[in-house]
């Protein structure tokens, strides 16, 4: 039983150890009661004090305060709903349930004596919180948030106390929001075809943008852009120029990709709108892209020869680091969850409770690589940490906490930025190349079997120091750095 060790600040401490002196004063008057009525040795008495507050000890139900594993997408505006439940299943009507977000004392939604708290609470979610107690007899415990917003994205402990006996989980919740229908607006002639621009505002995180012809395929926009506006959700604008005979029906699709839904508007440009094109311009304009994109693939292979030209790094495992449900091969080449947490000891190198692992090797200078193949699952994470990461508790994902990389998480890939930026690849990889420049402070990341780049964190956006490879898997997820 965890009684004091993760009791969450000192005025809580000081709140659990003063109730206990007041049980502990309450059972010395009841003896000091008894000694005075009988005279008789004050020895049973206190045989009578200890076998009373151990059996109060005794008396608390032991339990696991267990959540999903996945975060929970919440769409803006709407209501969602936190799972939440005990293991094994008992009633919690009794039990004190606080959720709260970063400070234990001010909570989200307190359930105590039987009744919900509104003392403490946090003042966005007033009025905002309920406590489902329909289920509460069978140990489940979810909240439900009411309009959701922004703010409200991020972690959520879910704390159950039973007397002196308590557990809790941690679960995220992702937030996201459809916007408006796309505004298709024809905006003139340009380079012997019309432009066209697609708007939509209100979206949450960034959308991806596409435009598509009649059958469904893509067609390349001219140009994208994307501004946060002052209620920090997405505004987009995206351009294409049309030519006669060619994709005069189509469609601007905006998508969420958290939600995987998205918005679609169509349009068809009729003929007498597209200017008349004189034959010789046209074959001008056919050799001037020619160039362009024989000096594009000239560019793109010379950065390709300088990228072989970096030192392949050797990278293996290291062990003093792995989460103690990770299962590391003999030559520290590759990773995959165990089954059940091996019996490991808890070192001050060792990530306690996401499932991460450090390599052995850590960069300063010089440009280096490295190889790695996902094997199996869908849930993963490849790049870079700093060698100081923090290794105890829960952590976020991204540069703020020293780690810069990219994931899947399901049908999902994104770069670990803050907020996450979502990838729209075709495929999604099944072998990466991490890049790191630590001269310029720079991590990219290439699809190994194409070498077309995927993500870049920008120039001097890794800090100086100690920079060492960093890998996450995820249930069922198995990764092997590549020779």
């Amino acid at each position: 039983m965890r009684i004091f060790e993760n009791l969450r600040s000192q005025n809580c401490f000081k709140a659990y150890f003063q109730d206990q002196v007041d049980q502990v004063a309450v059972k010395m008057k009841v003896l000091s009661f008894c000694h005075s009525s009988r005279a008789s040795s004050p020895l049973p008495g206190f045989i009578v004090f200890f076998l009373t507050f151990y059996v109060h000890q005794m008396e608390s139900a032991k339990f696991t305060v267990i959540g999903p594993r996945d975060p929970v997408t919440a769409t803006l505006g709407q209501d969602t709903v936190l799972p939440c439940h005990l293991s094994p299943r008992m009633s919690a009507a009794n039990m004190e349930v606080r959720w709260f977000r970063s400070e234990y004392l001010s909570f989200v939604h307190l359930y105590h004596d039987g009744v919900d708290q509104d003392e403490g609470q946090m003042p966005e979610y007033r009025g905002r919180t309920e406590l489902l107690k329909a289920g509460l007899t069978d140990g489940n415990v979810p909240l439900r948030i009411l309009n959701i917003r922004l703010s409200d994205e991020g972690q959520y402990g879910c704390f159950v106390q039973d007397d002196t006996f308590y557990e809790e989980t941690v679960l995220e919740l992702w937030v996201a929001g459809l916007g408006s229908a796309p505004l298709i607006s024809v905006e003139g002639h340009q380079d012997g075809g019309i432009r066209v621009v697609c708007q939509s505002v209100g979206w949450y995180p960034e959308p991806e943008m596409l435009w598509k012809d009649l059958n469904g395929r893509h067609l390349p926009s001219l140009s994208e852009t994307k501004s946060r506006g002052d209620n920090n959700l997405f505004d987009t604008e995206t351009a294409i120029v049309i030519k006669e005979q060619s994709n005069q029906n189509l469609s601007c699709c905006i998508r969420n990709t958290v939600l995987n839904q998205d918005k679609e508007s169509a349009v068809y440009i009729a003929d007498p709108f597209f200017p008349r094109v004189n034959p010789w311009m046209v074959a001008l304009s056919v050799i001037l892209m020619v160039s362009f994109g024989f000096i594009g693939l000239t560019v793109y292979l010379f950065k390709t020869k300088g990228k072989l030209t970096e030192e392949v790094a050797n990278v293996t495992l290291d062990p003093d680091t792995a989460h103690p449900d990770l299962v590391l091969s003999g030559d520290g080449k590759s990773l995959r969850r165990a089954d059940t947490r091996q019996d490991l000891p808890n070192n001050p190198k060792r990530f306690d409770t996401v499932y991460c692992v450090l390599g052995c090797e850590g960069f300063t200078s010089g440009r280096h690589y490295w190889e790695v193949e996902v094997v199996d699952g869908r849930y993963w994470a490849v790049g870079v940490a700093r060698e100081s990461v923090r290794r105890k508790g829960w952590i976020s994902f991204n540069h703020e906490e020293g780690i810069w990389a990219v994931q899947q998480c399901w049908d999902q890939f994104q770069a670990l930025t803050y907020p996450v930026t979502p990838l729209p690849l075709r495929q999604i990889p099944s072998r990466i190349r991490v890049c790191l420049d630590c001269d310029r402070g720079q991590v990219t990341f290439f699809d190994a079997g194409d070498q077309a780049p995927i993500f870049t964190f920008p120039p001097a956006s890794v800090p100086g120091g100690r920079i060492r490879p960093w890998l996450w898997v995820g249930a069922g997820s198995r990764l092997i750095l590549c020779p």
